[in-house]
Formats: structure tokens, sequence, C-alpha cells
């Protein structure tokens, strides 16, 4: 038995804007797709009880082909995805395991997340209720209103939020539930729990952990792979 039990919900329902329409998660990447390397990561996870990957319909067969060729065992459960992310996470959350203690959130068009950092995070949800993985910002980020700087935030204190975004389930279900009463739509699973007032961890993970937003950042990532 893990010790901290955990489902992990694979977001995997944008619309690819950026990529102009091309399918992000089956696009292939090393010798898999992405969506398939952010499944082994997790297969690979001794935490990880159960897989539940949110999507398209039309992306399931091609998603189940891609976890058989792979071996993973752990993928429990596909569903479709709803009109925005929060409503996306919600559909795969119907679908947690009664035995899982933990929530963990990810993008899956962030393929090259590592395992160990993936138990990293889910530990430190366990001491502080949530834990999200980021790295700190290198660059000196600006406030802009209308053109014109009006701030400079302290740098020192700016982290990049990455996922998978981990929490108890109890404390992620009662966020929910706020959220849902309340009609607050958030782009972020730390905000959820930010609004009931739930603190959440920042760990660091590393700046390989990218997003496949744009063509540019398959190229990288097939360099970092």
């Amino acid at each position: 038995m893990p010790s901290f039990p955990t489902s992990a919900i694979l977001v995997c329902a944008g619309n690819a804007t950026r990529m102009g329409g091309v399918n992000k998660i089956l696009m292939p990447l090393g010798d898999s797709n992405v969506v398939g390397h952010s499944m082994l990561a997790f297969e690979q996870s001794d935490d990880i009880v159960e897989i539940i990957v949110v999507t398209k319909p039309e992306h399931f067969a091609a998603i189940r082909e891609t976890a058989e060729k792979l071996h993973i065992t752990k993928l429990a459960h596909l569903t479709e995805g709803g009109e925005t992310r929060q409503k996306s996470v919600l559909q795969g959350l119907r679908l947690v395991s009664k035995e899982s203690q933990y929530i963990a959130v990810h993008d899956g068009a962030r393929p090259l997340v590592k395992p160990e950092h993936i138990a990293r995070v889910i530990k430190d949800a366990s001491v502080f209720g949530g834990a999200t993985l980021g790295v700190p910002v290198k660059d000196t980020i600006k406030v802009v209103d209308d053109g014109l700087i009006t701030d400079t935030p302290h740098r020192p204190s700016l982290y990049i939020t990455q996922t998978p975004q981990v929490f108890r389930k109890r404390l992620y279900f009662e966020a929910v539930d706020f959220a849902e009463e309340h009609g607050l739509d958030f782009t972020d699973d730390c905000q959820l729990v930010e609004a009931i007032g739930g603190k959440v961890y920042m760990t660091v993970g590393d700046y390989t952990n990218i997003k496949i937003t744009t063509p540019e950042d398959r190229a990288i990532a097939e360099v970092l792979l």
C-alpha cells in the first residue's frame, strides 16, 4: 500500500489554439507521444494508485492504445472534459477512487515531469494539505498597465507555477464545493484551495518540466528528452 495513495487527474481537454489546432497531447515525442510520457511518469510513481485522463472523446481510443504500448497499468478512466479547466478537473474528480487520500492534478501537456518530483510534491502536500511544483523566476517581472510599467515585484518571492498540484482529497472537495456554490472558476487549482484559506506549499522542481503550448515547445522537449 502506498504511503500517500493518490489519484492523478491528467487534464488534456484544451483546444490547442496556440498550436494552430494541432492536437498537442497526441503529438509524437521521443518513442511515444506527449500524453504517453505524462502517463508514464505517473505510472512510475509509487504513490499513484490510478490515472484519470480528461480529454475529448475522439481521443479516447488513441490514448488507450498509447497506454497499452507503454504498459501503463494505472490508467483507470477516460472522461470528457468540460467548458473550462476547472470543469474538466471536476469531471475527473467524480471518478476518483474512495481509497485515494490525495488528488494530483497535472497538465497532460507537461510530459517531462519526473517521478521523483511527483513523489516530493505529494509528500509536501501530506504535510501542508496542498503543494505544487514550481521554479523560481529568473527574469525581472514588470507589472504593466496601458503600456506603462506600474510596479516591479520582488523577484526572489516570484515562482513559475507548474504541475502536478496535489491536495488532500477532503480539502480539495471542500474547495471545489465552495467554488461551485459561489460561481467561481479558476485556471489554477491552487487558487481553489487558497479561496477557502488553505495553505499550499511551493515544492521546487526543475525548469525541464515545460508545458507543450507552441510548436517551439515540442522541439525543446525533444532536445530535453
